[in-house]
Order: C-alpha cells, then structure tokens, then sequence
C-alpha cells in the first residue's frame, strides 16, 4: 500500500507520539498548540539549521540542510535539519556531483540526551525516507544536542525500523479517525505545553473541543 500526497503526515509528529498519543492528536489532528520556553527555544535552534542558503562542501562531504524527504510508503513528510553526503566508492550518484556519496542525517535538538526514544524515532523516520528517495542503505545518523554540543551517533536497528512502521500506521488510523486519546496523567505532563488545554488531571476530557463546548453550555446556564 502506498499513500497520496494528500494523506501525509508530518515527520516530526512521530516524537510527540511516543511522548504522548493524545499530546500528538491535539497538536495534528485538533491543531492546538502552546509555546513554552522549550518549543520557543527549539524552534530558534532550528531556524538556525534550516537555512537552504547555506549548503556548503568541504573537501569530500556536501552538506545540505533543510532538505525535503518524504515516504509513499509510509505516508509522510518533513524535512531534514541536516543531511551530509560522504564521498564513498559504494556511494549513490548525486545529481549535479561527481563520484560517488553515502548518505548521513544529522537531526538537532536543543536539549540533552533522553531516556526516552522520540528523538531517536525521528531521526530513524527521516533515514527511512531518505533511503526510499535514494534507493540506498543507511546504517548509521546522529543528533546533536544543544546543550551538550555534541553529536549521538545512532545505530539504524531492525527493531527501530519496526517500530517506527508500527508507529506511523497507528497515528494514520488515529487521523482518519479524528480520533484524540483520553487523559493518562503523568509526571511528564508537567513538563508539556499543552497540559492547560489538555487538563490531564481532570481525566475525563475526551477532546480539548469537546471541554470548551462544556464550558461554554455551563456559562450561557
């Protein structure tokens, strides 16, 4: 099965999936979001990244940043912060460059390393769509952490492979569906900017429209 162009989702959205579910359908499917001084610095981090005015060559690697990538078979789109392409005997031919490239995606986060594995799920959904687009193998990426300056490098598995699939076919039946989670309160709800929409203590909100319609029936009574 293959999706159309129409039924995309975004990349991005894999990490607040696996944050949270009902996180992820608020933000994509009820399109509700909040800055907090996280997404506002994040968002500053990325802006940085994603100039596509700065690609540049140094010696045997192009560097190209905010390089569009997509998956039919996955159905879904985004961008890359950073894409570098290593001259390589066992390369893929580049249009417009000589010789051959290995491919190698560099994903930025302004935080530090989680326990977590969302930042990781992005950065295995964007090989996945890089490797569908080149027709090429990639084993390895990385993240960069803007607290730590430092790169993760981050081994392609099988198993992240999978769960990943598994991932974006669950939040492509959640979309169809206009379908928003319940509240199961956390501790990491503390932490999320969305949680004075979302309510989670409240714990019987079933959508963030469905709780202001309330409110709004109980004020005009």
């Amino acid at each position: 099965m293959e999706y159309q162009e129409d039924d995309y989702l975004m990349i991005s959205g894999i990490q607040h999936f696996e944050f949270c579910r009902r996180q992820w359908a608020l933000i994509h499917i009820e399109q509700q979001w909040v800055e907090n001084v996280h997404t506002v610095v994040g968002e500053l981090m990325h802006k940085k990244v994603h100039d596509p005015y700065l690609q540049e060559k140094r010696k045997d690697v192009l560097y190209v940043r905010a390089l569009p990538v997509s998956s039919r078979i996955m159905g879904v789109s985004g961008e890359c912060d950073m894409v570098e392409f290593h001259k390589a005997e066992d390369g893929i031919t580049l249009f417009g460059h000589r010789g051959l490239y290995t491919v190698y995606p560099v994903e930025y986060k302004k935080g530090k390393p989680k326990e977590s594995e969302e930042d990781i799920l992005q950065l295995v959904a964007q090989v996945m769509c890089l490797e569908e687009m080149f027709s090429t193998n990639i084993s390895e990426g990385a993240i960069f952490y803007g607290e730590t300056r430092r790169r993760e490098s981050i081994a392609i598995t099988n198993q992240l492979r999978t769960k990943v699939n598994e991932m974006f076919s669950e939040m492509h039946q959640y979309y169809d569906r206009k379908y928003t989670p319940k509240v199961k309160w956390s501790k990491k709800c503390n932490g999320c900017s969305l949680k004075d929409i979302c309510l989670p203590k409240m714990g019987k909100a079933g959508s963030a429209k469905q709780y202001v319609q309330k409110v709004l029936v109980e004020e005009e009574i």
